[in-house]
């Protein structure tokens, strides 16, 4: 009898940190026939739970499957009672959030039957269904535009994605999931939707809501006629920016614009805002210093201390935006003084891009993806990649789908950039923060014998890296990047490691004849684009 013998390949993804500057629309010269690559179906990460007795596990099934089963958490926990009736609380949102939308589909289709019976059509045929609109708006004390808005959602939810719906109902997927379901499969094709569906209910089952986005993006990508290169053109040419007046004096400035223009901005105004709470900070230490040395200085420098900028980082994007847009630089520039060069207006966006090695070099076509913001299109990844001083070659198994190693090799650097291509975010269940803002944490503290190695460090948010050293959480790596957090009343989540947006597969196709490469040219072993 034949053995089966499977062979495990690295196939190379390329990350890149690059510096968004100017990104036109202009297309590329189309690529020249290669290897083709498929995207991933679905993101395989998520959470598994372990209540103990009575209870059991399973894939982001924790309202049902880890609540269901017994009681939750331990009888000696001071918070048993208050869970207890929040974890029923939860079973009635989630029931009589499926009956309102039921109920609003049944509205909608009542609606059109009446309409059908009477034998209207058109402006007449909708009239029936304002009206109903209407009544029902009365009963919940609603507008009617907002009621005829959430029957056409629950029509479409229960009518034209069946399989998402009883998912919800089973409590597999959560209501959150259903909307993005929705949102995301509005650009798919008919024909093409009960495909999306399957993959799509695959991907909520195994992440939260608001991390599931990016992975129904690839899968709608996927399934497209149409190419996503092709579909970003024609969107990019509705890029605009509007104004909206709001209330008390304020409005709302919305740019819609190519995601990573629209990515690396946040992070320049992110980047600035931070610079200027250091750079008061210092001001105000500074201050301080001299005003121990003279009795003068000493006031100015009580005046100086005693305003600190006490503004939020959300109000600094605005005011930098603000300052940014009609004056071209920051007003006020604090990092500007005798000792100083005026770093402010130096800082540059940064945006995280990972590509396969076949689009990097125009061999298809794939979307790649700006981590912690969403896909973009390989024209502009690849202009991105040539304005880009350094970018690591990552290799993916693709078996388990996950990065495992950098072909370069230096023991600090490198480790931190393979961390990055790992984690893409923070590591705690839920937060989706890019790892590019976050902090590498030993698992077990370094102070405590925990050594600095892949199998020790993953990326946390400031917020989470706190809450695990100062709180009963507990975390603990299994093996492969893959952690188990423990809450203080005994639940285990398991965090796996984020599966990379584009990834290879392999291609059964025969690769296209071309010239025969001297074996030089076999071993220079240069990185695309050769």
């Amino acid at each position: 009898m034949a053995k089966e013998c499977r062979f495990r390949l690295l196939l190379p993804v390329y990350v890149m940190t690059a510096t968004v500057a100017n990104v036109g629309t202009t297309a590329a010269p189309p690529p020249p026939p290669g290897v083709t690559v498929a995207l991933l179906s679905t993101y395989e990460r998520g959470f598994e739970c372990d209540v103990g007795a009575g209870g059991h596990s399973g894939n982001m099934q924790t309202n049902d499957d880890c609540s269901s089963g017994g009681s939750i958490g331990s009888s000696s926990s001071p918070h048993a009672d208050a869970f207890s009736a929040y974890d029923g609380a939860l079973a009635l949102r989630h029931a009589g959030e499926v009956a309102h939308v039921r109920a609003l589909a049944e509205l909608g289709r009542s609606a059109l039957r009446e309409a059908r019976q009477g034998g209207v059509r058109g402006m007449a045929s909708d009239m029936e269904l304002r009206s109903v609109a209407a009544e029902a708006a009365g009963m919940a004390r609603s507008t009617d535009r907002r009621v005829q808005r959430e029957i056409d959602h629950a029509m479409t939810v229960v009518d034209d994605y069946p399989a998402v719906f009883a998912a919800w109902v089973e409590r597999r997927i959560e209501r959150g999931h259903v909307d993005a379901v929705v949102r995301v499969g509005a650009g798919v094709p008919l024909e093409l939707r009960g495909e999306f569906e399957r993959a799509a209910i695959t991907a909520c089952e195994r992440d939260v809501p608001s991390r599931v986005q990016g992975a129904l993006e690839v899968l709608a990508a996927q399934v497209h006629p149409q190419s996503f290169t092709e579909r970003h053109r024609a969107a990019a040419a509705e890029r605009c920016v509007r104004v909206f007046p709001g209330p008390d004096g304020m409005s709302n400035l919305v740019a819609t614009l190519p995601t990573v223009i629209a990515a690396g901005m946040f992070d320049r105004l992110t980047q600035m805002g931070q610079a200027l709470k250091d750079a008061g900070a210092d001001a105000g230490a500074a201050a301080v210093d001299d005003g121990a040395a003279a009795v003068d200085d000493g006031a100015a420098a009580a005046d100086a201390a005693a305003e600190p900028d006490l503004r939020t980082m959300d109000q600094r994007r605005a005011d930098i935006l603000g300052d940014l847009v009609l004056a071209g630089a920051p007003v006020v520039d604090p990092t500007t003084g005798i000792d100083r060069s005026g770093g402010l207006g130096a800082i540059r966006a940064r945006v995280q891009v990972a590509i396969t090695a076949e689009s990097l070099t125009g061999s298809d076509q794939h979307p790649a993806e700006v981590v912690g913001a969403g896909l973009i299109d390989a024209d502009t990844a690849r202009r991105l990649a040539g304005q880009t001083r350094e970018w690591d070659r990552l290799f993916v198994d693709p078996i388990t789908r996950t990065p495992v190693e950098v072909d370069t090799y230096r023991p600090t650097a490198a480790m931190a950039k393979l961390l990055r291509a790992r984690d893409q975010h923070c590591r705690f269940p839920g937060c989706r923060l890019a790892a590019i803002r976050c902090e590498i944490d030993h698992t077990r503290d370094y102070a405590l014998g925990g050594h600095t190695h892949l199998g020790n460090l993953a990326h946390l948010c400031q917020r989470h890296h706190s809450m695990k050293q100062f709180t009963s959480w507990q975390v603990r790596q299994v093996g492969g990047g893959v952690l188990e957090w423990t809450s203080p009343r005994g639940r285990i989540y398991r965090e796996d490691v984020p599966i990379p947006a584009v990834c290879f597969t392999p291609s059964t196709a025969d690769p296209p004849p071309g010239p025969r490469r001297s074996v030089h040219d076999q071993k220079t072993g240069d990185p695309p684009p050769f």
